[in-house]
């Protein structure tokens, strides 16, 4: 039997940048966790939004983050439902593409490839930034 073995620095790097991104990503946690979007004025504010006046799928992203850090899920929900469902499969694909990167593997998450997942997808996205910007129950706030 031979092994391939990758070289010590190769492994290194690879733990290096793996260990960078979960400080960066850790560090976003902890500012979201600790600074509350509506109060402080360091968080960018949606472009459309100031733009337009309307909401995009993306608006109430940063308080959903920070209620959901919070264990708020109804609130985070109540605020962005698209995110928070979309959440599941975001963390599920950036873990694979971690431990594809990390192992050399080449597991994909299926459903992303499918079109029919594709366009319901988007479909259901701008469904609801239509949705969202109509004065009737449950969108209006």
């Amino acid at each position: 039997m031979s092994y391939t073995r990758v070289p010590y620095l190769q492994v290194h790097t690879k733990i290096l940048k793996i260990t960078l991104l979960l400080a960066l990503l850790g560090g976003a946690f902890l500012v979201l966790f600790l600074f509350n979007p509506s109060q402080h004025s360091f968080f960018l504010p949606c472009p459309f939004k100031f733009v337009t006046g309307y909401n995009c799928p993306g608006c109430g992203s940063q308080r959903a983050l920070h209620q959901l850090a919070h264990g708020n899920i109804q609130t985070a929900f109540f605020l962005n439902p698209l995110l928070i469902l979309s959440l599941p499969l975001l963390i599920y694909s950036l873990g694979l593409k971690l431990w594809n990167y990390l192992f050399e593997t080449v597991h994909r998450v299926r459903l992303f490839y499918s079109n029919l997942f594709i366009f319901s997808y988007f479909g259901i996205a701008i469904a609801y930034w239509i949705f969202r910007n109509l004065p009737i129950y449950p969108f209006v706030k």
